[in-house]
C-alpha cells in the first residue's frame, strides 16, 4: 500500500464519514457526498488488498461504506417496487459473465520470457465479487435518487464540490500538482503529463489531469442546468456561477473536456428540453456501435487524422497511434469475441521475441472487450446507455418543464461520460451513481404516471376545457421564455 500513515488514515476513516453524513443529512445528500467526496479527497492510487476481496481504494471504499451504512441505518429503501426488466437483465450479465470468461480461458498462453496465466474458478468468483462493489453506486441510485428534488440535489452538490475544488486546482494550476505527494506521500501518476505551455494541470486527489478536467466539466454543465431552472446555489446566482467554472475549467488546458463544455452549455441553455434528449440518446447510441464500426473498419480514421493534423500535429500523432493500437487489440479481442480473454493481461499484445507488453490500452471500450467479450461490453455499457433511453421515453410523464430540464440536463451529462470512455477509460463510481440516479428517476416517473392513469379511469369521463395537468408532456417539453 503506497503512501504515509495520514494515506492509510484517510482511507479508513471514511465509513467514519459516510456514518456521520447519513445521520445528519437526509439520505440522498449522503449518498452523493459520500461517493463524489471519496473521489475528491481520497488518495489516489493507494489500495489495500487482502485474499478474495477487491481492494479497498477510494473507488471501492466509499460504496461499500454507504452501502453498510444504509443497510444498518434500514435507510435503504427504494420507492419503486421492483418489476423486473431490461435493466436488471443486464445488471445481471454484467455481475456474472466474468464467471464464465475465467471458464473458457483455462489455458496457459506461452511467450518468449515466460507464460500469461490461466484463469479459473477462483479468478472468476474474485472479478463477480468485484463487479457487484462496481455497481453498488447504480443500485443505490436507482433506489435513492428517484425524486425530483434529488434530481436537482444533484446539479447542486457538484456545482458547490467545483466551488470549492477550484481552490486547490488553482493552486496547482500555479504551483504544479504536488498537494497528494505533500499530504499522502506519494505521486500516483507521471508528473511530466501534467506539464502544459509553461504552467500545469492540476490533479490535486484525482490522480490525472484528464479526470480533474472533466471533473470541472461535469461542475460547469452541472452550474448551467441550475441556471437554465433559474436556480440558486448557496444564494449564489447561477449564471455567473457557470461562467468562473467554465473559465476554471479552460484553465485545465484539457482539450477534450473542453470541447465537451462548448457543446453542452449552448446546448443546455439554448435548445428545448425535446432536442436535448434526442442529442442525449444519439451520443449514447453512437457509443453502443462505435466497437462494431471499428471493428468493420468504418471510422473514417484518415480523415479524422488528416482534419486534427492540420490544426495540431503532435495530437495527430498521439491519436494516429491509438487508432493503430485500438485495430490491434480488436483483431486480438475477435479470436474470443464472445466473453473475452480474462485478466492477467491475456488479451493485451505482446512482442514475439522478447515477449514485452506493447499495447497502449486507452479506451474503456477496448479493454472491456479484450477481457470480457462483445458479451462483456453490451453488459457495462448497455447498462449506462439504457438509464439514457429510458430517461428520453419517460420525460413525458415530467410534470413540469423545470423537472424536464432536469431530467434532460442528467442524460446529457451521463451520454457525454459514456463518450469519454470511448478515448479513455476512467469509469468512476461517480458516472454509476449518476446513471442509476437516471434511471431510477426514470422508473419513478413512470411508476407515477400508471398511478394518475388508474385514479383517472375512476373519474368522470370528461374534464374541463384548457385543463393542461392531463397532458404532463406539453408541460415538459415547451421552450422556457426568457428571463
Amino acid at each position: 500500500m503506497e503512501g504515509n500513515w495520514f494515506a492509510v488514515a484517510a482511507l479508513f476513516s471514511w465509513p467514519v464519514v459516510v456514518f456521520v453524513l447519513l445521520t445528519r443529512t437526509e439520505v440522498s445528500q449522503a449518498l452523493l457526498w459520500a461517493v463524489l467526496g471519496g473521489q475528491l479527497l481520497l488518495p489516489a492510487g493507494s489500495a489495500l488488498k487482502l485474499s478474495m476481496i477487491p481492494q479497498l481504494d477510494k473507488a471501492s471504499l466509499p460504496s461499500l461504506a454507504v452501502l453498510l451504512a444504509c443497510i444498518l441505518s434500514g435507510r435503504l429503501k427504494s420507492a419503486n417496487p421492483w418489476r423486473p426488466g431490461l435493466v436488471d437483465v443486464l445488471l445481471f450479465v454484467f455481475v456474472l459473465s466474468p464467471l464464465i470468461t475465467a471458464m473458457l480461458n483455462g489455458d496457459v498462453i506461452p511467450l518468449p520470457n515466460g507464460v500469461l496465466p490461466s484463469v479459473g474458478l477462483y479468478d472468476g468468483l474474485s472479478s463477480v465479487i468485484s463487479q457487484c462493489v462496481v455497481v453498488i453506486p447504480f443500485v443505490l441510485g436507482r433506489s435513492i435518487l428517484t425524486t425530483e428534488r434529488s434530481t436537482e440535489q444533484i446539479f447542486r452538490c457538484f456545482a458547490v464540490a467545483g466551488l470549492l475544488y477550484s481552490l486547490p486546482m488553482l493552486f496547482e494550476i500555479r504551483m504544479s500538482p504536488q498537494l497528494q505527494a505533500w499530504i499522502y506521500g506519494f505521486m500516483p501518476g507521471e508528473f511530466y503529463q501534467e506539464a502544459r505551455d509553461g504552467t500545469f494541470r492540476p490533479t490535486v486527489f484525482m490522480g490525472h489531469g484528464l479526470i480533474a478536467a472533466f471533473f470541472a466539466m461535469t461542475c460547469a454543465v452541472a452550474s448551467c442546468v441550475l441556471w437554465r431552472v433559474r436556480a440558486t446555489v448557496k444564494g449564489v446566482e447561477a449564471g455567473p456561477l457557470t461562467v468562473y467554472l467554465t473559465s476554471m475549467l479552460v484553465l485545465t488546458k484539457s482539450f477534450g473536456a473542453i470541447l465537451y463544455a462548448l457543446f453542452l452549455i449552448p446546448l443546455i441553455r439554448l435548445c428545448s428540453t425535446r432536442v436535448q434528449f434526442r442529442v442525449a440518446t444519439v451520443l449514447a447510441a453512437v457509443v453502443l456501435i462505435y466497437p462494431a464500426a471499428r471493428t468493420l473498419d468504418i471510422i473514417p480514421t484518415q480523415l479524422i487524422d488528416e482534419t486534427i493534423r492540420s490544426v495540431n500535429p503532435e495530437r495527430a500523432d498521439s491519436l494516429q497511434t491509438r487508432f493503430d493500437n485500438e485495430h490491434r487489440l480488436v483483431d486480438r479481442a475477435m479470436e474470443r469475441p464472445l466473453f473475452g480473454w480474462g485478466r492477467y493481461g491475456r488479451s493485451r499484445l505482446h512482442s514475439e521475441t522478447s515477449g514485452r507488453d506493447d499495447s497502449i490500452t486507452d479506451g474503456r471500450w477496448v479493454i472491456t472487450i479484450g477481457q470480457y467479450g462483445i458479451v462483456g461490453f453490451i453488459a457495462e455499457f448497455g447498462l449506462l446507455a439504457i438509464t439514457v433511453f429510458r430517461a428520453g421515453s419517460s420525460a413525458r410523464y415530467a410534470a413540469s418543464q423545470q423537472e424536464a430540464a432536469l431530467l434532460a440536463g442528467l442524460s446529457l451529462i451521463v451520454a457525454v461520460n459514456l463518450v469519454e470512455l470511448i478515448p479513455n477509460s476512467a469509469l468512476l463510481p461517480w458516472t454509476w451513481l449518476l446513471a442509476g440516479a437516471l434511471v431510477g428517476r426514470a422508473e419513478s416517473l413512470r411508476v407515477s404516471a400508471r398511478q394518475r392513469r388508474r385514479t383517472t379511469s375512476m373519474q368522470p369521463m370528461f374534464t374541463p376545457l384548457g385543463d393542461r395537468s392531463s397532458n404532463p408532456s406539453k408541460v415538459a417539453f415547451d421552450r422556457p421564455s426568457p428571463r
